[in-house]
């Protein structure tokens, strides 16, 4: 069976990718190793000019842009930023839609790189309808992150990197909210280190996508409860949902607390300020830390974007 998401694809992707997103850093977490009693490597995308793993893949879909051209797309803000900076260095427009709950930094990130955002709706799926009405009235196409095959193989430049790591891994946890993170970098690898364990992390307060990937068919919630907006999906994309066949081994759910118990062991041992959706990797080995003792596990720190506000209250006190 051929699969939606290109191996091609994802190996090109480097050469057309801005480089400032690219080769993140990566190292062995040694301080978290003798909390969790595993070999631990983090890779941190979080330093770049948006804060997170998203400019790989709008980056990647941006280089077909030309100077003029309007993209319409929704975002909880870390997508849109990444979705702005790109159209911003081809010259061309970005309409982006979020949430009237949307994180105000995210939002004012988007504005000042130069996108048109617009406010709709209570959480990020009541955006993502707006755009697409918005899209289909104006006759603009319509960006759709984890429909997008861009979005996924952009991100899937992270682990041809996390594989140049010399020894092999046991486990690879990688946050999952519309699943381009999950299956861009789970198709590299599975292709590429089968015997790694690929698994998605979500939170228990949006499952909507672990759900839809264990059953076979798309559930849907009414709404979703969690502090994580980056991974907060609560209507999948039926194609991403796909696309995690035969590149995703299992998924694990956490909890907001084990998060915020996440968050401050990355800032008090690593010194890095992780966004709750960001930190959802080193959640899974918090509230299953029997699973992973003893095992050589990757993750990836994909988001740092935190108002003063969310920094104050969830890294400096405890949950």
């Amino acid at each position: 069976m051929t699969h939606r998401l290109s191996l091609e694809r994802i190996a090109a992707a480097s050469s057309v990718i801005d480089p400032v997103f690219l080769d993140s850093p990566q190292f062995r977490a040694e301080s978290l190793e003798a909390v969790f009693g595993c070999r631990l490597v983090v890779k941190v995308e979080t330093l770049n000019p948006i804060r997170s793993f998203k400019g790989r893949g709008a980056s990647l879909y941006g280089s077909t842009l030309r100077a003029g051209d309007t993209v319409i797309t929704a975002s909880a803000g870390n997508f849109g930023q990444a979705v702005a900076y790109a159209c911003r260095s081809r010259g061309a427009s970005a309409i982006i839609f979020a949430s009237v709950n949307a994180n105000p930094l995210k939002v004012d990130r988007m504005r000042a790189f130069g996108a048109d955002v617009r406010l709709h709706g209570e959480d990020f799926d009541e955006a993502k309808v707006e755009a697409k009405r918005y899209a289909a009235a104006h006759g603009l196409p319509m960006l759709e992150d984890g429909l997008e095959p861009a979005t996924a193989e952009g991100a899937g430049t992270i682990a041809i990197e996390l594989l140049r790591w010399p020894d092999p891994f046991d486990d690879l946890l990688v946050p999952l909210g519309n699943g381009a993170l999950l299956t861009g970098v789970g198709r590299w690898t599975k292709a590429h280190a089968l015997a790694t364990q690929v698994i998605g992390v979500a939170a228990a307060g949006a499952p909507a996508m672990v759900e839809s990937w264990r059953s076979g068919r798309i559930v849907t919630y009414e709404r979703i409860d969690t502090i994580a907006d980056g991974i907060g999906v609560r209507v999948p994309v039926p194609e991403a949902v796909a696309d995690m066949q035969g590149t995703v081994d299992d998924a694990i759910l956490v909890t907001d607390t084990s998060i915020l118990a996440a968050m401050r062991l990355a800032h008090e041992h690593l010194g890095l300020v992780i966004e709750p959706s960001g930190a959802a990797g080193l959640a899974a080995i918090v509230e299953n830390p029997a699973r992973f003792r003893g095992r050589c596990v990757a993750t990836i720190l994909c988001g740092g974007n935190l108002t003063p506000q969310q920094m104050t209250e969830w890294l400096r006190r405890l949950p």
